[in-house]
């Protein structure tokens, strides 16, 4: 199939792909942790997390409260609507909040779909907003989290900063309301004080040790916010998935657009001009075969050799829309038969219980057969091989070359259309693609028989 995508895929070759001089940390993540931007940031979205629950958890309880009151007048669904609608809102900010501290993006859930203009219509899509009734949820089960997460964090960095410093307290200050050192028990009788080298020291090592595992405690807990913001104040499942396949909707239209405007291309640009060529050819022909038939004959002549490379032009067209011998063998003739155009030596194995459904089978023949063309141009490779298997509830293929290597689908590169026609179809594409070769380029398709 004589299509574009083939030219990004070796501008990849070849390339340096490594990572760039001088971005390692010289010191081990659990040494850097206190000292790094992250860890204060996550520290203060926990700090701000207690006050943020608070007035959230106010809001929804009185206003809540007073809209459940109100139903027994009409005054209740206003009041409950508003409810709602400042839960929305402080789950807008909110998702600003994690995205700022905790570098959490999370999207905005599905907006309300009011279908008529009015107040009441308004009211009613708020109230129907599952969205909404999250938000209210998160409102509610974020003040005893905030509670419990500022209380750890706080306790422990003040014990750990408190230990870690203990040494310079203590000469600072050697003797505090007549007993030196921290006090560890007291009662009537007896207690026992840290006042000597010896455990000074011992209170700054597991001051230390509290220091380096506070961050790490403090990120568990931001984890748990986050998941919080993700599941609650983000778009449910059915609407993510009815987005993705609202966009996979629109790959597969725009692809079979851009396919419709290149077979009319082909058509127009080479059959068609050949076969009015050929049309005018014949009728000079015809008119030179009573005054010059030898003239004739060399026009018809040359009108046969037209004919010839039309007929191939539009079998090529045919055979790259759907090849007859793929609709009537399967797969594995098909890719035989594509692998014999390659310009490289390519060992085929199909091992398929059935064959699964034609679109399915038509996608899976376009990607062996991009593939192929891509590794003809670009990879200087010796030899290649194709192996398509089925696994589970997946079509798997894979294509690999011995070739120079670098290929990448990320950088809008025909392997980037590839993966973006399985995708419209729940499939995956994975590229890997070292400078200096081997490639190995692994699509899955759904399976369906």
């Amino acid at each position: 199939m004589a299509m574009e995508y083939g030219h990004g895929y070796g501008q990849g070759y070849g390339r340096e792909q490594g990572r760039p001089a001088g971005t390692g940390h010289r010191l081990p993540a659990g040494l850097r942790a206190p000292f790094e931007a992250r860890t204060w940031r996550e520290f203060g979205y926990v700090l701000l997390s207690l006050p943020v629950s608070i007035v959230l958890f106010t809001w929804t309880v009185t206003t809540v409260s007073l809209g459940a009151g109100l139903l027994v007048t009409f005054l209740g669904v206003p009041v409950l609507a508003a409810a709602l609608a400042g839960c929305r809102g402080f789950g807008a900010l909110e998702r600003a909040r994690a995205r700022g501290l905790l570098g959490l993006d999370v999207a905005a859930p599905e907006p309300l779909r009011v279908r008529k203009p009015g107040a009441l219509a308004w009211m009613g899509a708020v109230l129907k907003s599952g969205a909404s009734w999250r938000n209210l949820l998160y409102t509610l089960v974020q003040l005893p989290w905030a509670v419990f997460s500022f209380s750890v964090a706080v306790s422990l960095w003040t014990l750990s900063l408190s230990l870690l410093t203990y040494p310079l307290w203590f000469w600072v200050f050697p003797m505090y309301g007549g007993h030196g050192g921290i006090q560890l028990y007291g009662d009537e009788h007896h207690s026992v004080y840290l006042d000597n080298p010896f455990e000074i020291t011992v209170a700054a090592l597991v001051g230390l040790l509290f220091t380096l595992a506070t961050p790490w405690i403090v990120r568990a807990l931001t984890t748990v916010d986050g998941l919080l913001v993700r599941g609650l104040l983000g778009p449910s499942p059915l609407s993510a998935r009815v987005v993705e396949l609202e966009s996979d909707r629109g790959v597969v239209v725009d692809t079979a657009a851009a396919d419709l405007r290149r077979i009319e291309r082909d058509l127009h640009d080479g059959a068609q001009a050949r076969l009015v060529n050929l049309a005018m050819d014949l009728g000079l022909a015809k008119e030179k075969l009573r005054e010059d038939p030898r003239a004739a004959a060399q026009m018809v002549e040359e009108a046969h050799g037209e004919v010839k490379t039309a007929l191939r032009e539009l079998r090529d067209l045919a055979r790259g829309i759907h090849p007859a011998v793929l609709t009537d063998r399967g797969l594995d003739a098909a890719l035989s038969s594509v692998a014999t155009r390659c310009t490289v030596p390519v060992k085929v194995e199909v091992d398929l219980p059935g064959r699964p459904a034609p679109a399915i089978e038509g996608i899976a023949y376009f990607t062996v057969s991009e593939l192929l063309q891509n590794i003809s141009k670009h990879s200087q490779a010796r030899s290649a091989s194709v192996d398509v298997w089925h696994a589970e509830d997946r079509l798997l293929i894979q294509v690999t070359d011995d070739g120079v290597g670098g290929a990448d689908a990320s950088r809008g590169s025909g392997l980037a259309g590839l993966a973006g026609r399985l995708d419209a179809v729940d499939g995956v594409l994975v590229v890997d693609s070292p400078v200096g070769g081997p490639t190995r380029v692994v699509a899955e398709l759904p399976w369906r028989a």
